[in-house]
C-alpha cells in the first residue's frame, strides 16, 4: 500500500503493509530518535508530531500517516536545542534513550503554554517513562530554561 508523507519538510513516498507500525517504517527512514520502549503506548519514546500534536507512533499504522505531516526529532533540532542544555545540566540525561521522548513533549508543552507551572509540567510529561531519573532533574532544567527565557524578555524590556 503506497503511503505519502510529509516527514520533517520532505515529501516522502513509501509503501508499506497494512500492518506496519508507524514507529517501524519511521525507523526504516532513517529516524531513530524514535523508539520503542514499550508497544503499549505507555512510555512515551515513540512521540513524535502528526499535523504538530503529540503522538504515540507505536499506536499508529503508517497507513494513518498517509496524507499528514509528521516531525520527529531530527526535524525539530533547532527547538529542541533551545532547552536540552538546561535539562542535560541537570543530570536528567543519564542514559539518554528517554530524552527524544521528553524533548518532543517538552517542544509541545512550549508550544502550547509558553509558562507552564510546575504541576502543569509534570501533567504534560507524565506519559514519559524514564528508568534513570527521579523526573524532577527533567522538571529543573525545564523551569531553569523557562526562568532563563524570562529573565532574557524581562533584560529586553528594561533596557
Amino acid at each position: 500500500m503506497e503511503i505519502k508523507v510529509k516527514l520533517n519538510g520532505k515529501n516522502v513516498i513509501g509503501n508499506v503493509e497494512a500492518d506496519t507500525v508507524l514507529l517501524d517504517w519511521l525507523r526504516e527512514k532513517g529516524c531513530l530518535s524514535v523508539k520503542r520502549g514499550c508497544d503499549t503506548s505507555n512510555c512515551g519514546l515513540c512521540t513524535v508530531f502528526m499535523d504538530n500534536k503529540p503522538i504515540l507512533s507505536c499506536s499508529k499504522l503508517a497507513v494513518q500517516a498517509d496524507g499528514h505531516e509528521i516531525k520527529t526529532l531530527e526535524g525539530l533540532q533547532e527547538e529542541a536545542l533551545e532547552f536540552v542544555g538546561f535539562i542535560a545540566d541537570q543530570g536528567a540525561d543519564q542514559c539518554g534513550f528517554c530524552n527524544p521522548g521528553f524533548v518532543m513533549n517538552t517542544i509541545a508543552l512550549l508550544r502550547e503554554n509558553q509558562d507552564p507551572t510546575d504541576d502543569e509540567i509534570r501533567a504534560f510529561l507524565a506519559g514519559n517513562l524514564c528508568r534513570c531519573s527521579g523526573y524532577e532533574g527533567q522538571l529543573r532544567g525545564i523551569r531553569n530554561f523557562l526562568d532563563s527565557r524570562k529573565a532574557c524578555a524581562d533584560e529586553k524590556t528594561s533596557n
